[in-house]
């Protein structure tokens, strides 16, 4: 035996790749938080110490996207590793609110779904927002807990709510009649929003120790710094950024529970942990509403800063540390949640995101692919390689019809990542690539029946 443990070792093959338990998947997923808004991202007033280690430890992504521009369609995407139009959670109401009759439907396979066939227990903790009815809650899509909200935190807002309150430096605490579940069945409401980071980590501390034989899947999608923005004591008032930093440096510190956590159990070189956001920084709210850095607007636009989101993954010992720019999304975690569980994609079903693990364990290259851009149910632009083309543009709020181009709005994304300089005239030859990438995408696609109704 110690023989073959040399030969491994001296092979460069470290011993967690055959473990016996398959590799625990957990997803922490903020909420309208900014490409700028983290430390190892280059905000120079928020602190972010416990994510900028993560990031130091394992891979940083500088070209990771979300597949919306808003919350749920976002959701969903993730979930399925499908764009929201296929599933028919996106349209022009862009999310599910209270009163909606839709949600995400029961025939869509998401991660929860296919890693509990494979005998994983699975988690949900924090804000859910892909539907309140049957068939589209959290214990029908694959997950056996559930603890949480069951949408944004400024929904459900008491009668007589002054105007703008979600958006205040100091929200009432008790503004929001909005429920905190378990398991489906309300256990305080209105839930108090000022500890809502702190009892999240708690759980999550909780279900790693008790699953720490594994396997097991954990979302754990956090409800800010989505407004109306609150912080618990410790954290209140700390910021520079005041209290959307305050907010940011509380989710900061659940990170480092989480990853502490799995280091007590001993299962940190066995468990995949990505972190990202839904959408870019809602920028609206002002000092409620984050930063994208020097990317071109934030939540709601197709504009770089709506889209593109910080993403980092960490597995020590088997993702190496580094940056990437190789251009990845929400929608690839999935087939790579998939392949570390040892099973296959879901049958007859079209992904349309790509396994990372060579990425993440092998540093290799990805295949070249397309990405696309979607408002609602409406593709506004495609990214080729470092290229990008507008065949729409809406800024993310205040603009009432997008704007058509012909020919479309081109940019270098490597040389011009803030979409400033359009070189559509000087590259005719990239636009047609890129319109004939859309082509055969379009062609594809065969919208779900609309759920944000």
């Amino acid at each position: 035996m110690k023989q073959l443990i040399f030969l491994l070792l001296f092979c460069g093959v470290h011993l967690a790749v055959f473990s016996a338990t398959p590799s625990n998947v957990i997803i922490i997923f903020a909420d309208d938080l900014g490409y700028g808004d983290l430390g190892c991202y280059g905000s120079p007033v928020i602190r972010t110490p416990n994510l900028d280690r993560m990031a130091a430890e394992g891979l940083r992504f500088t070209d990771f996207y979300s597949a919306s521009e808003v919350c749920t369609p976002s959701r969903a995407a993730l979930l399925t590793g499908r764009l929201p139009i296929r599933s028919g959670m996106c349209g022009n109401r862009r999310v599910l609110f209270p009163n909606s009759e839709g949600g995400l439907p029961a025939a869509e396979i998401t991660i929860a779904e296919a890693l509990r066939e494979k005998g994983y227990a699975t988690m949900h903790i924090g804000k859910w927002h892909l539907g309140i009815h049957a068939g589209s809650r959290p214990l029908d899509q694959g997950f056996d807990h559930s603890y949480g909200l069951p949408y944004s935190n400024d929904m459900d807002g008491r009668p007589g709510l002054p105007k703008g309150s979600s958006g205040s430096p100091t929200p009432p605490q008790d503004g929001w009649n909005i429920a905190l579940l378990r398991d489906g069945k309300v256990i305080e409401q209105p839930a108090d929003q000022t500890t809502l980071t702190k009892r999240y980590t708690g759980e999550a501390v909780k279900f790693i120790a008790e699953k720490k034989d594994g396997p097991f899947f954990l979302y754990m999608p956090h409800t800010f710094p989505h407004v109306p923005m609150f912080a618990s004591p410790d954290f209140k008032g700390k910021s520079r950024a005041g209290i959307y930093g305050d907010a940011v440096e509380e989710l900061d510190w659940s990170v480092g529970q989480v990853l502490a956590a799995l280091r007590k159990e001993g299962i940190a070189e066995n468990t995949l942990v990505f972190f990202t956001s839904d959408n870019g920084p809602w920028l609206i709210m002002g000092d409620q509403g984050g930063s994208a850095g020097l990317l071109k607007d934030g939540k709601g636009s197709t504009w770089e800063g709506g889209m593109r989101v910080p993403g980092i993954a960490w597995m020590p010992g088997r993702i190496k540390p580094g940056v990437t720019t190789q251009l990845a999304s929400t929608m690839d975690l999935l087939p790579t949640a998939l392949a570390l569980a040892d099973t296959t994609t879901p049958k007859d079903v079209t992904l349309d995101g790509t396994d990372l693990a060579p990425l993440l364990f092998e540093s290799k290259p990805l295949p070249p692919r397309p990405y696309f851009y979607y408002r609602g149910d409406q593709l506004f632009a495609c990214r080729l390689g470092e290229w990008k083309a507008h065949f729409q543009t809406q800024t993310g709020y205040g603009q009432p019809k997008a704007e058509p181009h012909e020919p479309p709005l081109l940019f270098h994304l490597g040389r011009d990542p803030s979409e400033k300089r359009n070189v559509a005239a000087e590259r005719p030859e990239v636009l047609a690539q890129i319109q004939e990438a859309v082509k055969t995408h379009q062609a594809g696609v065969v919208p779900g029946e609309p759920q944000l109704k």
